[in-house]
């Protein structure tokens, strides 16, 4: 039996800096330490973090310490609440998101309207949005095009940004930029901007090379992760047996031993760890 594990599998530079600093925090004081959301969406990590001393909130106001900002980053108003009642921040926030959000508030304050890519409930999106301003409309799939476009041309806006969730599929991105300049009219200023992020890219790239040379293909990361998701729809498009699993405990360990050749390949969120128990045990 071969096992080809991708070589871009497991925490990128986002989620290493958000988990490491949050433990940097920890040992530096022996007061409270919250977190606004998941700091990134693995349970696993959660439940390491928690037992460390971090506490999840969902609502800044639940904040009596020094709070956390997640790594998917959180809407701008978080941080006047947070002024507000004297709550000292720690952003933890991913650069590439931050670099999205300065995007969207530079054209949005220069009368651009916005089409942001990717999930809607996602917390990346809830955010990003928020620097986007009014004039702005999120699209979640190739069919959503259309009427985001009627909204754009009801607004009487003559420029328009195309922007995208930093984790979101790059080939529906194109896809979703293809129909814009298709259908677009002539005098409309047009900018896009892909703001997928090049680890998201070079994952996605990978997991559908590794699927399409092995037999069997494991996606290992949180159910709620957006780039998990996208790799195991690229999986599973790519290799007649794909599965998305968060732990080893849901491997069919016989059926994987009876294949030629096995892809592993795990989501921005997955820790090291996980990979390393899923691999040994499907070598035992």
């Amino acid at each position: 039996m071969e096992i080809i594990v991708g070589k871009t599998a497991g925490f990128c530079y986002g989620v290493k800096r958000a988990v490491e600093g949050t433990k940097s925090e920890i040992e530096k004081t022996k007061e409270p330490i919250y977190c606004l959301g998941e700091i990134v969406h693995n349970q696993q990590v959660i439940e390491m973090l928690e037992k460390e001393g971090i506490t999840f909130i969902e609502d800044i106001k639940l904040a009596k310490g020094n709070t956390i900002i997640r790594a998917h980053g959180v809407k701008k108003e978080i941080y006047n609440e947070a002024k507000k009642n004297n709550i000292e921040i720690k952003d933890y926030t991913c650069p590439n998101v931050l670099k999205v959000h300065k995007i969207a508030e530079k054209y949005s304050k220069n009368g651009y309207y916005i089409f942001l890519c990717g999930s809607k409930e996602h917390p990346e999106n809830i955010g990003t949005i928020s620097y986007c301003g009014k004039k702005s409309t999120i699209i979640e799939t190739e069919n959503e095009v259309y009427e985001a476009l009627k909204k754009f041309e009801q607004s009487n806006s003559e420029k328009l940004l195309v922007i995208s969730q930093t984790t979101y599929s790059l080939e529906k991105f194109h896809n979703i930029e293809e129909i814009i300049k298709n259908k677009i009219a002539e005098n409309i200023e047009l900018v896009i901007e892909n703001t997928i992020c090049k680890a998201t890219e070079l994952r996605q790239k990978e997991t559908e090379k590794i699927a399409k040379e092995v037999e069997y293909m494991i996606i290992i990361g949180g159910k709620n992760s957006s780039n998990t998701k996208k790799l195991y729809d690229i999986a599973n498009k790519n290799c007649k047996n794909a599965i998305c699993v968060e732990t080893v405990q849901e491997l069919n360990l016989e059926e994987i031993k009876r294949q030629k050749r096995i892809g592993i390949m795990a989501g921005a969120s997955t820790p090291q760890e996980s990979i390393i128990e899923i691999v040994n045990a499907i070598k035992m």
